[in-house]
C-alpha cells in the first residue's frame, strides 16, 4: 500500500463479542487488509474487552476503543472515524458488528473509488457495497438510494450507479469528504445517522454502488424500513428514526419538507394498522425533530 491508502476499518460494537469475532476474521482475511482495526465498544457488559485485547496481543493493527457509555450506533460512529481521522487514516471502511465482508470487498471499494476518479475526474464522496441477508438476498434496510441519473456511469464492466444515501454497513469514505463534510451526527443516537451522513457527504458529489463488493448482514430477519411495521418491540427505534430524520428534513427543506415526511409516515402507520398508542408515540417525535438541531462537528484538515 502507498502513502495515500492508509485504510482504517471502524467497526462499532455492543454486546455481540461472537458476531464481533466473526467480523474481525473476516477482516483478517481481506485481500485489502485495513492499515488500522479500530472497535469501537459501546460501553459492552459481555467479553468483548477481554476478547479483543486478547486478540490485539498478536495483531498489531487492532484497536480498541471503550466508551464509558452506550451512546448508540451513531455516537459510536462519530468516535471511531474522529479517532481513526486522528489515526492519519486516508480511506475508512465503517461497518456494524454484524456484517462479514467477503475477502475482497475493501479491496473492490477502493479500487472502485479510484478507477472512477481516473476515469472520469469526479471523486465520489463514498463508495457503498452491496449488502446481502444471510440466504444471499438483498438486504432491505441496507439499499442506498439512488440519485436521477444513476446510470450516467454505469457500463458492462463498472456497473456503479451513482447514489446519495448508503447505510454504515461497508461502506468506503475518503479523508477528503469528512474533512469537507465533518463527521457524523453524535446525538441522532440510532436510526438516521447514515442516511444524514451519507447525504451530506453527497454535497460534492454523490457516492457509488459498487454491487462486486458483498457483505452478508447477519441480522435476525430482512425487513426494510417501513413505519407499518412498528410493534412495542421496536417502537424505540422507530422513535428516534422519527425524530432524526424530522430533524433533518425541516434543515435541508424547512416546513414543506418535514410536513410532507409526516404525512408519508402516518400513511404507513395506517397501511400497518400500528395502534393508536404508538402512532401517537411517532407523531410526538416527529414534533421533537421539529426542533432537534444538533451540532455537526468538523475536523481539523491537514
Amino acid at each position: 500500500m502507498t502513502a495515500l491508502t492508509k485504510t482504517a476499518a471502524v467497526i462499532v460494537t455492543f454486546n455481540r463479542s461472537g458476531k464481533l469475532m466473526n467480523v474481525l476474521d473476516a477482516l483478517a482475511g481481506q485481500t485489502w487488509r485495513p492499515d488500522i482495526v479500530l472497535v469501537v465498544d459501546n460501553a459492552s457488559t459481555d467479553d468483548t474487552q477481554a476478547l479483543v485485547e486478547a486478540r490485539g496481543k498478536t495483531d498489531p493493527s487492532l484497536r480498541y476503543l471503550k466508551l464509558p457509555v452506550n451512546i448508540g450506533g451513531a455516537g459510536g460512529f462519530h468516535a471511531g472515524l474522529k479517532a481513526a481521522y486522528g489515526m492519519g487514516a486516508h480511506y475508512f471502511w465503517i461497518s456494524d458488528d454484524d456484517a462479514y465482508p467477503q475477502p475482497d470487498a475493501i479491496e473492490k471499494l477502493v479500487r472502485a473509488i479510484q478507477q472512477f476518479e481516473a476515469d472520469n475526474t469526479w471523486r465520489p464522496s463514498f463508495a457503498a457495497s452491496r449488502v446481502e441477508w444471510i440466504d444471499g438476498t438483498l438486504c432491505e434496510m441496507n439499499t442506498p438510494r439512488t440519485v436521477w441519473d444513476w446510470p450516467r456511469f454505469v457500463r458492462p464492466d463498472a456497473a456503479w450507479a451513482l447514489v446519495d444515501s448508503a447505510s454504515f454497513v461497508s461502506i468506503l469514505v475518503p479523508r477528503w469528504a469528512v474533512e469537507a463534510h465533518g463527521l457524523p451526527i453524535p446525538d441522532y443516537f440510532i436510526w438516521f445517522d447514515d442516511a444524514e451522513y451519507t447525504r451530506r457527504l453527497s454535497r460534492s458529489y454523490p457516492g457509488i454502488f459498487v454491487p462486486e463488493s458483498r457483505v452478508v448482514h447477519d441480522t435476525p430477519d430482512n425487513r426494510g424500513v417501513n413505519f407499518g411495521l412498528i410493534d412495542a418491540k421496536s417502537l424505540w427505534k422507530f422513535r428516534y428514526g422519527a425524530r432524526n430524520e424530522a430533524s433533518w428534513r425541516r434543515r435541508e427543506g424547512g416546513w414543506p419538507s418535514l410536513i410532507s415526511y409526516a404525512f408519508g409516515v402516518r400513511q404507513q402507520m395506517v397501511r400497518g394498522n400500528v395502534p393508536g398508542k404508538y402512532r401517537r408515540e411517532i407523531y410526538r417525535a416527529i414534533l421533537r425533530g421539529a426542533t432537534f438541531r444538533p451540532r455537526i462537528e468538523q475536523v481539523k484538515a491537514d
